[in-house]
């Protein structure tokens, strides 16, 4: 007897989703469910898109559009938010035929560096395409709070589903003065605080390393760029461009502290890289990234947090990290014991699975 067989989810992606140059915590969040919904039930036909997303050209749009017309009624279709929330005239039309599961990374508008009008654009593009999903999926709890507050939207329609880590070799690192950046070169990274933060603590010793696509937004990289030439930071800070798999694990491992200067972040994916190797971080407190640092089991913050888009209380926080060598260990322990609590990819996949199960 032949047993009958589960449907497959489609998966609509980003065309660069596997661009070694254009590494993100989104595509990264994109291809591990694609690797892990099939181990909790649930197989997977990926769909990947090219085009300028959220503002295709109408090639793009084109494609997007044949693509979900090719998929049979009734079939289960996960979309990233990136290349569905700025295009409801295309998605909209299928949301009878087709149960469409919207997955949003970051709210579109609360990218930073978006002239006022064009936020406002794309969050109207967002709320049409989020209102007609049969269910919502975020990455964190502030970005479901997040959507509740700009586009109404009822808490039963929005579940989160938190990124997960790898199990990685415990950071061995004693010291104090490697820093390391990792996150694409944008205004909303935070790169150029960064650079700012550590000209104010020059008078100590310490390197620091910017990891990242350098492509995503040319004339920001440009920014950072005469910003660490204009304080003679040049043997100190490098721009690495971007780096994947052993070459970002070793990074990491060479790594003293992660610093997470971030003006927006759903969540921090990045953070939880570095906790799984019990590596303390320095972020700014905003977004999500407080659900992503956590706590310890005894209630304590593996890391500095500092007030955002603030390069005084950046700074602050790195002369702490670099001259308070009790604060040291205190963090290196409290990262060591958080790491015991970070879940893995497989805990992601099941949950989101049965979010995708009517």
């Amino acid at each position: 007897m032949t047993l009958p067989t589960t449907p497959p989810v489609h998966v609509v992606v980003p065309g660069d989703i596997d661009d070694p140059e254009l590494p993100s915590g989104g595509n990264v969040y994109d291809r591990r469910i694609c690797l892990g919904l099939p181990a909790a039930g649930r197989p997977v036909r990926r769909i990947p898109v090219d085009g300028a997303w959220p503002r295709p050209d109408t090639a793009a749009r084109t494609e997007l559009g044949d693509r979900l017309a090719a998929l049979p009624d009734g079939a289960v279709v996960l979309l990233d938010g990136l290349v569905a929330c700025g295009v409801p005239d295309v998605i909209t039309p299928h949301a009878e035929r087709l149960r469409l599961v919207v997955l949003v990374h970051l709210p579109l508008a609360d990218e930073r560096g978006l002239a006022p009008a064009l936020a406002a654009e794309l969050a109207a593009a967002e709320k049409a395409t989020l209102t007609s999903a049969a269910a919502i999926v975020t990455t964190s709890p502030w970005a479901a709070r997040r959507l509740a507050e700009v586009h109404d939207i009822p808490a039963d329609r929005v579940h989160v589903v938190t990124p997960g880590a790898d199990p990685a070799p415990l950071a061995s690192a004693a010291g104090s003065t490697r820093l390391l950046c990792v996150g694409s070169v944008t205004p909303t990274k935070g790169q150029d605080l960064l650079v700012e933060a550590l000209a104010a603590v020059a008078d100590l010793e310490w390197s620091c390393l910017l990891v990242g696509p350098l492509r995503r937004d040319p004339a920001h990289v440009e920014t950072v760029q005469r910003l660490i030439d204009a304080h003679g930071l040049g043997e100190r800070v490098l721009l690495a461009g971007p780096l994947v798999g052993e070459r970002l694990a070793s990074t990491f491992a060479a790594a003293d502290l992660l610093v997470v200067p971030s003006r927006a972040e759903s969540y921090g994916m990045v953070v939880i890289e570095a906790l799984a190797r019990g590596l303390p971080v320095l972020a700014a407190d905003v977004d999500g990234v407080p659900d992503a640092l956590g706590h310890t089991p005894d209630g304590q913050v593996p890391g500095i947090v500092v007030r955002p888009s603030d390069v005084t209380a950046l700074a602050e926080g790195l002369r702490r990290w670099l001259t308070q060598r009790d604060l040291r260990r205190s963090l290196r322990n409290a990262a060591r014991a958080r790491r015991a609590t970070v879940t893995g990819w497989e805990v992601t996949s099941r949950c989101l699975a049965r979010v995708l199960t009517p």
